[in-house]
């Protein structure tokens, strides 16, 4: 009872420590798990609504996908197998915004929408050893072992390698590339071929995401012993999924409940459901609105 009863409180903790904040330098919009954040040593699962700091560092497991919403308009997407280190996130008050990102490993993708384009911003995006200063609004980018290639979809940008002087790309598809070591000259990349890197960062359909306002749910256990509930949320939470558990009371008796919310829809949460059915001690998941 005292393990369920500390979880609750940094449960309550973390979420009073949020509405306090009232401008985040990042949050977490949407997750196709597993994901999980290191902070402070420790490793736990990513999950919807999660405030960033700097020195977050975010990972990205197979088949997964993460959404960051910036407080100064932009979103940041993630591929599955990636790592990106929330290095500086400065909402300064002078409207200037910086930040400096590092990807050390996947796909990902910056975009500016339409009400942030005008903001006053100091963004840099490391990718492995290319840095870019974007002063554009959408890019599109990938790091794996001795590759690393950006592509300036819209707006301008700044590349360059260390050690190297840094180029300008002002042109859509314009792309960088750097093999082995080399930088390559500039080219350009076909249409087909961004809409289907462009498929690296997106989350999917189907894969029982989690989002930001989402009101489905998937019990994934229920037990009158804690020991029995504890043993799946472990096993999830270890996995990159964001169970919860919530004690349920019916009259004198007392149940505790393993499960995952915000999904967007009942068919995201069936997805999830689906996915995690017979994995990780859940046996027969349970979808709610």
């Amino acid at each position: 009872m005292q393990r369920i009863q500390r979880l609750l409180l940094a449960a309550a903790l973390a979420l009073a420590g949020g509405l306090a904040l009232a401008a985040p330098a990042a949050v977490v919009e949407g997750i196709q798990m597993p994901a999980w954040i290191e902070r402070g040593g420790a490793r736990l699962p990513l999950t919807v609504a999660m405030e960033l700091k700097p020195g977050d560092r975010l990972i990205t497991g197979q088949d997964a996908r993460l959404l960051v919403r910036l407080a100064e308009g932009s979103v940041v997407k993630l591929g599955e197998n990636g790592t990106l280190l929330l290095a500086e996130l400065d909402p300064r008050r002078d409207g200037l915004f910086q930040a400096f990102m590092r990807v050390a490993e996947g796909a990902f993708r910056f975009t500016t929408e339409a009400l942030g384009r005008q903001r006053r911003r100091d963004v840099k995006i490391s990718v492995a050893t290319v840095t870019a200063g974007i002063r554009g609004t959408d890019l599109w980018g990938r790091s794996r072992a001795d590759h690393q290639i950006v592509c300036l979809i819209e707006g301008m940008i700044e590349v360059g390698a260390a050690g190297e002087k840094p180029v300008a790309m002002d042109q859509p598809l314009q792309l960088y590339q750097r093999e082995r070591g080399r930088t390559q000259p500039l080219s350009f990349v076909d249409r087909k071929q961004l809409e289907e890197w462009a498929k690296e960062t997106e989350i999917e359909a189907g894969k029982g995401a989690a989002r930001r306002g989402g009101k489905w749910r998937v019990r994934l256990a229920r037990a009158g012993a804690q020991d029995a509930v504890l043993a799946v949320y472990d096993q999830l939470r270890a996995a990159g999924f964001a169970a919860e558990i919530r004690v349920a009371k019916e009259g004198d008796k007392v149940s505790y409940e393993v499960r995952i919310g915000s999904l967007p829809s009942k068919a995201e949460a069936e997805a999830l459901a689906a996915r995690l059915r017979g994995r990780h001690g859940v046996a027969e998941p349970q979808v709610s609105g």
